[in-house]
């Protein structure tokens, strides 16, 4: 028996990302609990409490002066979709991190594809490592969509016809282009997601300036709005300190 597609799913198109904090153990005083063991042993969560100035005054302090270990003591986890090309750079991310990404080994890949909006910058100025995007013309903004979805349709008749041949999924799959759209679980501490943002993202308080990639940049802001609702001291702190993860 040929493992035949039950129907022929059209190709749709993208222009966002999706970010969900599916779960977490995510505290600001897991913070104050790791760093104050070293001074007082074991206290309750009465009295990291009691003295709100004080535990903020904490978190800055180990943040200015890079004691980075206390903001590990915690856990966030993420349902991310986006494209592939922007899970390859997210991989370079390894410490801290776990990672688990849908397969197209087990599983037929459905046609959602990434095609930018208007918003997003086309053209690149200048030399490797000093340039900037600027934005493209219309004829620009017509070609990419036009020409990226034309090539997605493509790519996924030939997939779809390799695997109503009898193919399999883990060879079928090579001819899809790196715009498809994947989806992941990942697992992050404070300190590690601090890294990612200070790479992935750019901010008028960063000391340290980045050049992300505006897709994966979309899914760093998505992420540090979730981080900064559940540890807001520690989120305050990162900004005020430049945005340089301890």
């Amino acid at each position: 028996m040929t493992d035949t597609p039950v129907d022929d799913p059209k190709p749709s198109f993208r222009s966002d990302v999706t970010v969900e904090l599916v779960k977490h153990s995510a505290a600001d005083s897991d913070v104050l609990w790791a760093a104050r063991v070293s001074t007082a042993g074991e206290q309750s969560l009465e009295e990291l409490q009691k003295d709100p100035e004080r535990s903020k005054g904490l978190i800055n302090y180990l943040m200015r002066d890079r004691h980075g270990s206390p903001f590990e003591h915690n856990s966030m986890t993420f349902f991310i979709s986006a494209p592939i090309f922007v899970f390859r750079e997210f991989m370079r991310h390894r410490v801290g991190w776990s990672y688990n990404e849908e397969s197209g080994r087990y599983r037929e890949l459905q046609p959602v594809f990434y095609v930018p909006d208007a918003s997003r910058k086309l053209v690149q100025e200048g030399r490797p490592g000093k340039y900037v995007f600027v934005e493209g013309t219309q004829a620009q903004q017509e070609l990419v969509g036009r020409t990226m979805e034309n090539s997605y349709r493509q790519a996924y008749e030939a997939y779809q016809e390799m695997l109503a041949a009898g193919v399999a999924r883990e060879v079928a799959r090579a001819v899809l282009p790196v715009g498809l759209f994947s989806s992941m679980y990942a697992t992050c501490n404070a300190r590690s997601l601090m890294h990612f943002l200070g790479l992935r993202t750019q901010h008028e308080l960063a000391k340290v300036p980045s050049f992300p990639q505006r897709e994966i940049e979309m899914v760093g802001e998505k992420m540090e709005a979730e981080w900064a609702g559940l540890m807001p001291l520690t989120h305050a702190a990162f900004n005020a300190n430049g945005r340089v993860a301890p």
